[in-house]
């Protein structure tokens, strides 16, 4: 049997993946009966920053990175495929739909969801996936058994917005250089974005954390630290406009805010890039500049919480194993991985290897020229300033032959799903 704590996206597969191979499995998840800072419900799998998975072409490394998955048979994809909603070459879903899929394939491998916190690791075959928002006393105990040092950085989630409160008028629909209507459009001209970054830069900020000695995470800055970096960074950053054009001018916007769909029913609408720490009623005044969001009523409000990492090159083997003990994998964001596909992706990995073990088989680790094998290589191998990484093609070792560009991540895709297919083999054989 294996025992998985926590019930998102890198838990949930982990589960799932034990079930597939014929491993039993306790699954426990703390919500609803204590919540986290940034939880809204207590579904399994609930996406809390975006709804959206990211590109799903094979030439961009999140795309490559779901190929790989579908390839191993991940079953939290087929779900975020199932709830998609339109979202251009990005794979969006409907969050509740998703955790409602991912729930029903956990009640159909006769996985037992146990509503509990695990305050203690406890012994035998041992799955912790309990994400950047752990217990306190969970990752203290991690920190008791592991004897590494814990991290934090802080990490801030994008409001949503009511669709019927838009003024259409000066929204358009489209995604970059595409005609599809998958997002709606805020074109900003040159005086309405150097308002909307000058409000910014001085709107009132939650009190109580010392934000100016922790390091934000990079690939997801606060909207208002953007304004304060430089007035044109959010113009090259989340606000870019190029591959869209206005309508109504026929011209490029000087800047852009970009609505996502957010459910099926279309009734609401994410904020592209607005991750923020900025007070309630500060959200309100400052992103009601934005035109077409001038009467926008704020479904959900950007919020900020902490996120906590392990120090992984120190604690974990690449088959996501710990150095201590070796039936204890760690899985998700918890293991220094950033983002949804990702920790999907672990989850995976964590949950056949530990089912492997199970079964007196050798665990599997993948190769490095694949995206999942680069990732995990990144993670467990030293670094003097270790920090959460994404999924990218820099993360994969060169080619034999030189190439550029389109060809080269053509190249390395090629080579990464050929050898995904060596390793479908190595698990299935």
């Amino acid at each position: 049997m294996v025992t998985v704590i926590g019930a998102g996206l890198a838990g949930c597969e982990a589960a799932l993946q034990c079930a597939r191979f014929g491993v039993r499995v306790k699954l426990y998840e703390m919500r609803p009966f204590k919540m986290t800072p940034a939880h809204q419900t207590g579904d399994v799998a609930e996406l809390v920053c975006s709804n959206s998975l990211k590109s799903e072409e094979i030439v961009n490394a999140h795309g490559l990175l779901k190929a790989e998955l579908k390839t191993y048979g991940s079953i939290l994809l087929k779900c975020a495929e199932q709830s998609r909603v339109p979202g251009g070459k990005a794979l969006v879903v409907d969050r509740r739909h998703f955790s409602w899929l991912v729930e029903q394939e956990l009640i159909k491998s006769g996985i037992e969801i146990i509503r509990e916190e695990i305050t203690e690791i406890p012994p035998g075959l041992v799955i912790i996936a309990t994400g950047p928002l752990t217990s306190s006393s969970m990752a203290n105990s991690l920190i008791n058994l592991l004897g590494a040092k814990r991290l934090f950085f802080y990490d801030a989630i994008a409001p949503i917005v009511a669709a019927e409160t838009l003024n259409m008028e000066r929204i358009f629909p489209g995604s970059r250089y595409s005609k599809d209507a998958a997002y709606l459009n805020c074109p900003l001209n040159e005086q309405e974005y150097d308002l909307l970054v000058q409000e910014l830069a001085n709107a009132e900020l939650y009190p109580g954390h010392q934000f100016e000695k922790i390091p934000f995470f990079e690939g997801c800055l606060p909207v208002e630290e953007l304004a304060r970096r430089d007035r044109l960074a959010l113009a090259f950053g989340p606000l870019k406009p190029v591959g869209l054009i206005d309508p109504r001018t026929g011209k490029i916007p000087f800047a852009v805010v970009q609505l996502r769909l957010e459910n099926k029913a279309g009734t609401m609408f994410n904020m592209v890039g607005f991750q923020t720490r900025l007070t309630r009623p500060e959200q309100e005044r400052v992103f009601r500049l934005i035109p077409g969001l001038n009467n926008a009523v704020f479904l959900r409000y950007g919020s900020i919480h902490r996120n906590t990492f392990l120090f992984s090159p120190e604690i974990l083997l690449p088959t996501l194993q710990t150095r201590v003990r070796s039936e204890l994998f760690i899985a998700g964001q918890l293991a220094g991985v950033e983002g949804y596909v990702e920790s999907i992706a672990t989850g995976l990995l964590a949950g056949i290897n530990a089912s492997r073990l199970a079964q007196a088989k050798a665990p599997l680790t993948l190769s490095n020229v694949t995206i999942l094998g680069a990732l995990v290589n990144y993670i467990t191998t030293p670094h003097p300033d270790f920090q959460p990484m994404n999924a990218n093609f820099g993360l994969l070792p060169p080619l034999k032959n030189p190439l550029r560009g389109l060809r080269k991540r053509r190249a390395l895709a090629q080579r990464a799903l050929t050898q995904a297919q060596k390793h479908l083999q190595q698990l299935t054989g």
